[in-house]
């Protein structure tokens, strides 16, 4: 399940009743304005938490819980202005490692950070199953097509080509338009994705697959 939430903070109880009565296995969120403030708030019974907060102003920052059973380890990345954040769920049996990504691109980002976050996805696109989740405000992109107006969402759509990434992501999220994005590199990984209901009074719909 994947929300863009607009400070989990003063949802926090919504989205553990979510959670717990969906029984997802993995909840991306971005969106969730965390600071040192909101650290007593975070938990939630049987996940582990992954956060990257915003450094140095206000909102922004993305979030995984993970359900405890599964083992899973953080992928560390040095780039701070990239919002992004990467685990990896070990596999069962004799199954492929799963490389799991969150992602919030503000609206009207810089070309230097977008770049950044492209070698980031060059980095481990090489993974044999990759899953990418995020808020990316690029509304100019029309994903039934592969054309875009704006020269930094063409880019946008060339890193997603030369990474063999499928969007699978084809209803409006927010109004009219599709800004929150689901990603895969491998056929039948991601199954079921369901656009529809929203986290407290954000203005993003919820994807579940």
């Amino acid at each position: 399940m994947y929300t863009n939430a607009y400070s989990v903070g003063n949802k926090q109880a919504e989205l553990e009743a979510m959670v717990h009565q969906r029984n997802y296995d993995i909840v991306a969120i971005t969106e969730t304005w965390w600071d040192d403030s909101h650290s007593w708030s975070t938990a939630l019974d049987g996940y582990k938490l992954f956060r990257r907060d915003r450094k140095g102003r206000r909102g922004g920052g993305v979030a995984l819980y993970i359900r405890g059973v599964l083992d899973v380890t953080g992928i560390e990345t040095n780039d701070d202005e990239v919002e992004s954040l990467w685990v990896k769920i070990k596999g069962k049996a004799n199954k492929a490692d799963i490389l799991l990504g969150v992602c919030y691109r503000p609206p009207n980002q810089d070309e230097e950070v977008d770049n950044l976050f492209y070698k980031q996805l060059n980095n481990v696109s090489g993974s044999s199953a990759l899953v990418l989740v995020g808020d990316f405000n690029l509304p100019d992109i029309c994903w039934e097509l592969n054309t875009a107006e704006k020269q930094q969402s063409r880019k946008f759509l060339e890193c997603v080509e030369d990474n063999f990434l499928s969007q699978l992501v084809s209803k409006p999220t927010r109004g009219g338009t599709v800004l929150d994005l689901l990603f895969t590199n491998r056929d039948g990984l991601v199954g079921d994705v369901e656009i529809g209901g929203r986290l407290g009074h954000s203005d993003h719909e919820i994807i579940e697959y």
